[in-house]
């Protein structure tokens, strides 16, 4: 998906929840249990955006119809190279509505899960604010 990459690239996290689906469901690498909904998902973003270091879409990989899309990524979560894949499904109205990730290796996963547990106050609080 063309716009969320270029969003993402530009590290603007404003027009990235502007693609999401109200009932966007976001699972996580890391987290057991899926993420339901526009506010939870767009703070995790903004986490992610705060975690990662030197991030770069690598690959982008689309179906014919359209609505189901794979971005390949490179990053750095402190020393721990990380590589991963965003896989994204749209819904009728073109917003995401499914947004799933996966990582490797076990060590890099190991490092974004501590550093975005470090970070999940601040996403909770984040998701509270944009829900009120």
């Amino acid at each position: 998906m063309r716009a969320f990459r270029e969003a993402v690239e530009a590290g603007d996290a404003d027009a990235m929840e502007a693609l999401l689906a109200e009932d966007v469901v976001f699972t996580s690498p890391v987290v057991f249990k899926p993420y339901a909904g526009k506010a939870i998902t767009a703070a995790i973003l903004r986490g992610v955006m705060r975690v990662f270091e030197d991030f770069r879409y690598v690959r982008e990989i689309n179906d014919e119809g359209g609505r189901d899309h794979a971005l390949v990524f490179a990053t750095r979560v402190g020393d721990r190279e990380i590589t991963g894949c965003d896989f994204l499904r749209l819904n009728e109205d073109g917003l995401i509505d499914e947004f799933t990730v996966m990582v490797r290796p076990l060590s890099g996963a190991q490092a974004l899960a501590a550093a975005m547990g470090a970070q999940f106050e601040q996403i909770e609080k984040e998701a509270a604010e944009r829900s009120a």
